[in-house]
């Protein structure tokens, strides 16, 4: 089995993922990750908890994707959190009734106030008679692959090293909420996403890719505070116009890739204006998702 957090899923927690991958069909065994419902220091110290790379659904899907069929995810707890690292391994121990693999990042700690590591799985390894796999960090270009670099590099709007370090195309994704309906006042019907809790890129106005019901559709998102619509509370909004589409998707998650950085998010004098600016940003949303079926990295258009 495999253990961690997992966040972004990635290609560190890959390499741990298919060791446990490859230690099952080795062994004719059955491959099992197991990680968490959210990030650990959201019960044990909230006021330090990272934004998150995937939703909880990206996540899962990106586990999903490397052919692991047996994902088991924990519900992190209050009363969870208060299991030692012995406690939890012993207890994984007695509920699979036989452990033979056990596969974490070298650095990994887990338990009450971390009190396991990989020395404490080796003791127990020896006693419970499983192995372990303490997987030394990746590296790329000469610096190590951790979901706080990832996390950086998106901040930054660097999304091709995010897309490198994940060994995917970078999205985010989240469920489509009801927002104030101002983009349909304007004439650009959008949808808005319920993104609370991810790191996002910078501010402004990007070409994307949309998934949505397992249909893939094109579209321009607008991610910041809206400056043209004076609000009294401004609020961060992710919102996207599909292009060509004019379906109820409340409720439903969206995904989206991102393809071009069209524009950075600017105050226009009124809303003609900003209208005028939405259509040239919709035509060259249309040209360059045509043109980039898969596109692997943003870039700024010319």
């Amino acid at each position: 089995m495999a253990i961690g957090v997992f966040d972004g899923v990635h290609l560190g927690h890959q390499q741990v993922i298919r060791q446990t991958l490859a230690d099952a069909r080795q062994h004719e065994g059955v491959p099992v990750v197991i990680t968490f419902d959210r990030h650990p220091n959201a019960v044990v110290a909230p006021d330090r908890v990272p934004p998150m790379l995937y939703s909880l659904p990206q996540k899962l899907r990106a586990i999903a994707s490397l052919g692991v069929a047996n994902t088991l995810l924990i519900r992190f707890d209050r009363a969870f959190s208060e299991q030692t690292g012995e406690q939890f391994i012993r207890g994984l121990a007695r509920d699979f009734g036989h452990l033979h693999s056990v596969c974490v990042g070298s650095e990994f700690t887990f338990g009450y106030k971390r009190s396991g590591n990989v020395a404490l799985l080796k003791q127990l390894g020896a006693e419970l008679k499983f192995t372990v796999h303490g997987l030394a960090t990746l590296a790329l270009d000469g610096e190590p692959v951790r979901s706080t670099r990832i996390r950086e590099a998106v901040r930054a709007g660097d999304l091709d090293a995010a897309s490198q370090m994940l060994g995917r195309e970078y999205a985010i994704a989240g469920t489509v909420v009801r927002g104030d309906q101002l983009g349909r006042q304007l004439g650009f019907p959008t949808a808005n996403l319920d993104v609370s809790g991810l790191i996002l890129p910078p501010n402004g106005v990007y070409a994307v890719h949309a998934r949505v019901a397992g249909r893939e559709h094109r579209g321009a998102l607008n991610l910041g505070f809206r400056p043209t619509l004076a609000s009294p509370t401004p609020r961060l909004q992710c919102e996207v116009h599909l292009l060509d589409f004019a379906e109820d998707i409340y409720g439903a998650e969206l995904e989206l890739n991102f393809v071009a950085r069209l524009r950075d998010e600017q105050k226009f004098p009124d809303v003609e204006a900003l209208q005028a600016q939405i259509i040239r940003d919709l035509a060259a949303a249309r040209s360059l998702t045509w043109q980039t079926p898969c596109a692997a990295s943003v870039r700024r258009s010319q």
